[in-house]
């Protein structure tokens, strides 16, 4: 059975949705999930689960006291789920092709530091776009510049503000993003 590490920051829906996905699915299952904030949401949600939840800082990311944990698990894939902080270079060299990330644009379209949620979906919304999607990727030492894996759009023209932008990429993330995540787990088989 294949191994799963989730790395998230905040509220957690998509993380959660991922745990119940593969709590029953006999190719892999969620190992742990590990978070840099210790307020988030996704840290009971994980915890009503049963997963354990390492949280970190970002020193301790930086330093490379997460490899240490990360590797406690000897994960086949780790996923990025809502995770904001820059993914160190040396658990990128560690792991290649293991790592990949759920983006809510179309990259390029409205990929890079500091854009993440609300933020994406603002730019969409304020650029007046009528498509948009998520894209699902390898995470390499750039952001949001890694292989594409996988995109999915949506019609967003009739969308009167970016919260109904949000929902809509919400709606494709809980479909599609454990479906890619089999896929890439079904490859490395």
């Amino acid at each position: 059975m294949h191994q799963i590490i989730v790395f998230a920051s905040g509220s957690g829906t998509n993380a959660e949705n991922l745990i119940k996905h593969f709590s029953s699915n006999p190719l892999a299952k969620v190992a742990a999930v590990f978070c840099n904030r210790p307020d988030a949401g996704v840290i009971p949600k994980a915890e009503a689960l049963e997963v354990p939840v390492f949280v970190f800082s970002k020193a301790m990311l930086q330093d490379g006291t997460v490899f240490d944990e990360v590797k406690k698990y000897h994960p086949d894939l780790i996923v990025l789920a809502g995770f904001l902080l820059k993914f160190p270079d040396e658990i990128i060299r560690n792991y290649p092709d293991k790592i990949i990330n759920i983006h809510p644009a179309l990259l390029p379209k409205y990929g890079g530091k500091g854009m993440y949620g609300m933020h994406v979906h603002r730019a969409v919304y304020d650029n007046k776009e009528t498509e948009t999607g998520i894209s699902v990727h390898y995470v390499n030492e750039h952001y949001d510049e890694g292989g594409l894996i996988f995109q999915q759009k949506v019609i967003v023209g009739d969308c009167a503000s970016a919260d109904e932008i949000a929902a809509r990429i919400h709606e494709l993330e809980q479909e599609y993003f454990p479906k890619v995540i089999e896929q890439v787990l079904n490859l490395k088989s």
